[in-house]
């Protein structure tokens, strides 16, 4: 049986690629404004930050390998031992043409699994996230076919990144036990149970215990709840033996009706959360011991 962890980390996902400015205008854009949100909440208790980029111009989700770069080197700059976690889940998306459904449609990300991952290749963070889902999401399809989950796994591992693997649904679950028992992922895994996401695991406290039962007995998992679910997600998972994440990528609510005015304030009630029910907050250099990731060096520099 598990029991509360010793130290709990959190992370803060400060961005997103769905939260829009129109539903919060304190969704971090641009590069700054991302590292500012990063070196924000780690001040505030979070020892790993995840990490999307914007279109400056637009607010828009994108993959370009500059606002990565200069997100990750903002925060070196200021920070050597918080630990980044850059996204691999654009590029997934599939949205059917209505006049031929096997036809790509607008909205429609698709592209290589090698091309997911260029970033990580080049700025080799400490964490990189690796979704195994496919399943609706909106009016779209995301879909990670086995094979592109193993050819995505082939470039992390040969990086030196450790995956973070997403997990959406209990069939995502199966997936990674088959990639474990093939050799294409090792353990221990480092997983997050996303919850609250229309068609996959629904948030409560059942399906926090039932996700983290199908999980290894060695894997260090956080609990993601999305929405309204954010902060109870953060309390269900410390008990039941997990980790938190709290960030304007999952909610734009601090309380009912009012606004999060920063992905720091959000981290301070999660930390909250946590100490009130008797527990202790990870430092950045704690939670690489118990990842598993080394220590940076004081001139480590992304390649």
């Amino acid at each position: 049986m598990r029991t509360a962890v010793a130290k709990c980390i959190i992370t803060c996902a400060v961005t997103g690629g769905l939260t829009t400015r129109e539903q919060t205008p304190h969704l971090p854009v641009t590069p700054e404004e991302i590292a500012q949100a990063c070196l924000g909440a780690a001040e505030a208790g979070a020892a790993i930050v995840h990490i999307h980029v914007r279109d400056p111009a637009t607010g828009k989700p994108s993959m370009e390998l500059a606002y990565y770069r200069e997100v990750v080197e903002r925060i070196r700059a200021r920070d050597k031992d918080l630990i980044m976690n850059l996204t691999t889940g654009p590029g997934g998306r599939f949205m059917p043409s209505p006049d031929d459904p096997k036809v790509a449609g607008p909205g429609t990300t698709l592209m290589l699994p090698e091309k997911r991952v260029e970033h990580i290749v080049a700025l080799k963070p400490d964490i990189c996230t690796l979704d195994l889902n496919t399943m609706n999401f909106g009016g779209q399809v995301v879909i990670n076919t086995p094979e592109s989950v193993r050819r995505m796994a082939k470039v992390v591992r040969a990086s030196g990144v450790k995956p973070e693997i997403e997990l959406f649904d209990s069939g995502d679950a199966a997936m990674m036990h088959a990639l474990l028992k093939e050799g294409a992922l090792e353990g221990p895994v480092l997983c997050s149970l996303v919850l609250g996401v229309s068609f996959g695991f629904q948030p409560s406290p059942e399906t926090v215990i039932y996700g983290r039962n199908l999980l290894p007995a060695d894997a260090v998992f956080t609990t993601i709840g999305t929405g309204r679910s954010c902060f109870p997600m953060v309390a269900q998972s410390y008990l039941a033996g997990g980790h938190a994440r709290v960030g304007i990528e999952d909610a734009v609510y601090l309380s009912k009706g009012v606004l999060a005015t920063s992905n720091a304030a959000m981290v301070e009630k999660a930390r909250r959360i946590i100490e009130d029910l008797g527990g202790q907050i990870a430092t950045p250099r704690e939670a690489r011991d118990i990842i598993g990731l080394p220590v940076r060096l004081a001139g480590a520099k992304a390649a």
